[in-house]
């Protein structure tokens, strides 16, 4: 099977600043993967003729299928426009129902009048196939070379995104004949990378040569991705299926959900499935955690509530932990947060509670408490589990992987305490 292959080209010089983000690329990558597109590369560049150029000769090379966005405003720096048309050898026209729609716009929704410059954006390069944008002012333009079509496009994402599902979606398919790409994704927790794929390696040197096996790592976290490409989609998702299954069983001790879902949202997930609810009681997470879960939609079924108690004061005053406990043993200990996760647990009249203190550095440590040490305790009424965590990361990192492994520990709680449910 011949495969098809796409290079997205974002320009801009806000992209490479970092002044925006670029969301366009993944969004388009997501899309092109769902028809059976293959994306051979991703690449940002100034809006400037020779970079056009060099990106547009690159991309011929390798793509069958060139998509790019951005540099089709009306300003004196967007010139993506005049450099395709000079690139694909043609010359500027007016697109009539190009102006007669901008017209519309500025006239009958916008209430503003039309200016030169506005104007400017119904001329097109006489080479290419104008693909109307209904959302926009700025019509995408589809120019084909050889056997590689390109389709330029506006870079505001809502305008960007409206193209593809109407009109680039659509078009792929009847100038290629594409595959069938489909994934099949975990995650695990509480193993390392490296250790992962020790564990899974004699399975994973006997995947089919049609199903690739990728590792996702994130904060304490590894996401498995399988990915299948083939013709035929019922064979194609019974062979992954079967290796999926394989790998699930492996991995077991190690499985959060064998879906591409987030910790958090298993958690939310689980906590809705039982009608049950948490409340978490944050130090040295800075309300990280809390925030994970409120993010979410749905949260206030789930979360009761939640106190930042960073300081010794606030841990006395607001969830009990008394002095002399917080004077001898201290608050980075096992005694604090089992009594910081014990009262925000009764304070909230919740079904489960979490706890969490740690030294997230890069100061604070002491002879007997460095950088990187977190004391974890999770709580129901007939449970109590709490664990230390020594992490060696940065400040951030510390952070995010605390975040996980309380969540984690809170997954690990409420599966047992609801498995005969």
């Amino acid at each position: 099977m011949n495969k098809i292959f796409a290079t997205i080209i974002t320009i801009g010089d806000e992209l490479l600043i970092g002044q925006v983000i670029d969301t366009n690329s993944a969004f388009i990558a997501q899309e092109l993967n769902k028809i059976g597109i293959s994306v051979k590369q991703r690449v940002s560049i100034a809006d400037e003729e020779e970079a056009i150029f060099t990106a547009l000769d690159n991309a011929f090379i390798h793509s069958n299928i060139i998509l790019i966005t951005g540099g089709l405003g009306p300003t004196s720096d967007d010139i993506t426009k005049p450099t395709l048309c000079k690139y694909f050898g043609g010359k500027m026209t007016m697109h009539q129902p190009t102006l007669q729609h901008v017209t519309y716009l500025f006239e009958q929704v916008f209430k503003r009048p039309m200016i030169e410059r506005n104007v400017q954006q119904a001329m097109v390069p006489d080479v290419c196939t104008v693909l109307k944008n209904e959302v926009g002012t700025a019509p995408a333009m589809l120019f084909k070379k050889n056997n590689t079509i390109c389709i330029a496009m506006p870079g505001v994402p809502f305008e960007m995104k409206w193209i593809m599902q109407h009109h680039v979606l659509d078009i792929i398919p009847q100038q290629f004949k594409t595959g069938i790409i489909l994934h099949k994704t975990l995650l695990t927790a509480g193993i390392g990378e490296s250790f992962l794929a020790e564990l899974i390696q004699d399975w994973e040197n006997k995947l089919p040569t049609d199903i690739k096996l990728a590792y996702l790592p994130k904060f304490g976290m590894v996401r498995l991705r399988l990915t299948g490409l083939g013709l035929n989609k019922e064979l194609l998702a019974e062979k992954m299926q079967t290796e999926f299954e394989k790998l699930k069983t492996i991995v077991q001790e190690f499985l959060v959900i064998d879906e591409d879902l987030s910790l958090e949202v298993v958690v939310s997930n689980l906590l809705k499935q039982y009608h049950q609810t948490v409340a978490i009681a944050e130090s040295c997470t800075g309300g990280a955690i809390a925030s994970s879960i409120t993010a979410l939609p749905g949260a206030s079924s789930v979360f009761k509530g939640g106190i930042v108690c960073y300081s010794n004061y606030a841990k006395n005053k607001l969830l009990h932990v008394p002095n002399e406990i917080l004077n001898t043993v201290g608050a980075v200990s096992k005694e604090t947060v089992e009594i910081l996760a014990t009262n925000i647990l009764k304070n909230h009249n919740s079904h489960y509670a979490l706890a969490v203190s740690g030294i997230m550095g890069p100061t604070g440590a002491t002879e007997t408490k460095p950088i990187g040490l977190v004391w974890i305790a999770v709580v129901s009424e007939k449970n109590l589990i709490t664990k230390q965590f020594n992490f060696k990361y940065d400040r951030e990192r510390n952070i995010q992987h605390t975040t996980v492994n309380a969540l984690n520990m809170l997954r690990k709680l409420i599966i047992e305490e609801n498995k005969n449910s």
